[in-house]
């Protein structure tokens, strides 16, 4: 007998639940089959395709400024031809928690028959019944007992799906979230309805853009931010460090013989350190004070614990001091801010500088090019300022993200949930393959679906003030008309498309422009806020950048 044939859905329309589990999700693969992807297995399941100025770009906002766009789905309805049906069929939305909404769609009889003509017409067309010649009419009676009747109903049942789903999602077409629609009643269900009603009744479950609450209303029009701002990022001081920095690489260590140590010497040190307990009990040890062969320039003092280096001038190689020190308010470990250490210090070696004189003539060895000292320190000037710009412009919208994410309220669809948080993992990933190396093994390992649920779980809050953070960006730009120019975007995208290739790299060319219309997206809102939100300024003056801890 010859195989029968079914009549099959494409599997980014339809998904079914398990047998065991009615509204479990069946589907094991991360992203849809036809997703292109930057990396090869395993790290393909998780990551999207990105390029690799995107990438720097959302890693520097934590993904968090380039929009993850809760886009509606073309959905079923332009997957599939809305195919005329003979009567309405009926639905029932019901809205559930989570931005989901279930369809209970009910076709009647009439439909049913429809679809089942259809489909004793496609077997007929393709089914070759012994005695009859293929494509011509064969009794209805002898087709099925061919085919098998079983075989028939539940092509009978898919066929009503197929037809009768693109009517059903008619009312939440532009609202459905891409690859969430899901059927949640079983197949086998569905069969039995059918064959002892000859009508159809079946649950559709699907996520749709969530619905963004300000509070107050427009409440990103009144914004109102701090930004602290680290002192380093001082553009006059930064530029007087970097020119100290390149005029000590002209010069020699030389070790020292005749005398203990001074401002300006580099020691190399071993330091200790245990707790002063006020009540007498035993002292502890400060292993984040701790250092061994520690290279200390005593030009950095400002970087290390208040009265460190006025504790261990004069102290010669070979000799050890120790002395009491109080951790201030103001260090950057938490736990040691106000404690009380007793610092030991031994001195294993120490070395002068032999710099040469700061004059005209060492301008070209200090920046290529440069014929002067003011040269020099203009160009170092000019770049630190620009520096100074681009981290006080990352501080900003830090800060204003920071603060967007708890103006609004909004309901987040698990599927949205579950995306951001796997592109936040995929990032992770790709850094973590690119400091380490990762074997096929190890990544194989972080790429299991458990692994990504225990990130999931664990970075619940971070991943859902991200999804905050870019759908408030995204309302904002809808709300404010804001644009950007064609060009703009064929520009970027162009850029994108062109390092996809120098890198020999697959992309997807409408994801690639997607991104890039999020990003510049983003930075058009951020650029909004600047101009209209209500910035302060201040100063941090944190302890504890290097040295001892």
């Amino acid at each position: 007998m010859a195989t029968p044939i079914a009549i099959q859905f494409k599997p980014s329309i339809l998904s079914f639940p398990s047998p065991h589990s009615p509204s479990i999700n069946t589907k094991t693969h991360f992203l849809q089959p036809n997703d292109k992807f930057l990396l090869s297995s395993p790290l393909k399941q998780i990551v999207p395709t990105l390029s690799s100025r995107q990438f720097s770009f959302l890693q520097q906002q934590q993904l968090s400024s380039a929009r993850f766009v809760a886009s509606a789905a073309p959905g079923v309805v332009d997957t599939v031809d809305k195919d005329k049906l003979p009567a309405d069929i009926h639905v029932t939305e019901t809205q559930e928690p989570n931005s989901r909404v279930r369809l209970t769609v009910e076709v009647p009889t009439v439909v049913c028959e429809d679809c089942y003509g259809r489909v004793i017409r496609e077997f007929m067309k393709h089914s070759k019944v012994p005695g009859f010649r293929p494509g011509k009419n064969v009794p209805e009676d002898i087709l099925v007992g061919y085919v098998g009747k079983q075989n028939v109903q539940k092509a009978a049942v898919e066929s009503i799906l197929k037809r009768t789903l693109p009517h059903a999602m008619s009312s939440v077409t532009g609202k459905a979230l891409e690859d969430s629609i899901r059927i949640a009643t079983k197949f086998a269900d569905m069969e039995k309805t059918y064959v002892s009603t000859n009508s159809l009744r079946y649950d559709v479950i699907v996520d749709v853009a969530p619905e963004i609450k300000w509070k107050p209303e427009n409440a990103y029009k009144n914004l109102k931010v701090v930004v602290e701002l680290d002192s380093d990022m001082d553009a006059q001081v930064a530029s007087e460090k970097e020119f100290t920095r390149r005029h000590k690489s002209l010069g020699a260590l030389k070790i020292v013989t005749d005398r203990g140590l001074q401002v300006g010497d580099v020691a190399v040190i071993d330091i200790s350190a245990t707790t002063i307990e006020q009540d007498g009990s035993d002292a502890k040890s400060i292993p984040a004070a701790e250092s061994k062969g520690f290279n200390f320039d005593t030009e950095d003092g400002d970087n290390v614990l208040p009265g460190f280096l006025d504790s261990i001038v004069g102290i010669k190689r070979g000799e050890t001091k120790s002395f009491p020190l109080v951790f201030p308010d103001s260090w950057k470990q938490e736990d040691l801010r106000g404690v009380h250490a007793q610092f030991t210090v031994e001195c294993k070696e120490l070395f002068y500088r032999d710099l040469p004189e700061v004059n005209d003539s060492i301008a070209d060895k200090l920046i290529p090019g440069c014929s002067s000292i003011e040269e020099v320190k203009q160009a170092l000037l000019q770049r630190c300022l620009e520096v100074e710009q681009a981290a006080k412009d990352q501080a900003t919208d830090n800060a204003i993200l920071d603060q967007l994410y708890k103006m609004v309220e909004v309901d987040i669809p698990q599927s949205l949930f579950e995306e951001q948080g796997r592109q936040l993992y995929g990032a992770q990933l790709l850094q973590l393959q690119a400091n380490m190396k990762l074997s096929e093994q190890q990544l194989a390992s972080l790429s299991s679906p458990r692994a990504v649920n225990e990130f999931l779980e664990a970075q619940k809050e971070n991943i859902t003030s991200i999804i905050k953070q870019n759908l408030a960006v995204g309302d904002i730009f809808t709300r404010e008309n804001l644009q950007f120019s064609t060009e703009e975007l064929v520009k970027e995208v162009q850029n994108s498309i062109e390092e996809f290739q120098k890198s020999q790299q697959e992309y997807d060319e409408d994801r690639v422009k997607q991104q890039v219309q999020e990003v510049l997206e983003g930075a058009k809102v951020l650029e909004w806020l600047r101009e209209n939100a209500d910035i302060q300024y201040i100063t941090s003056t944190m302890h504890g950048v290097d040295g001892p801890r």
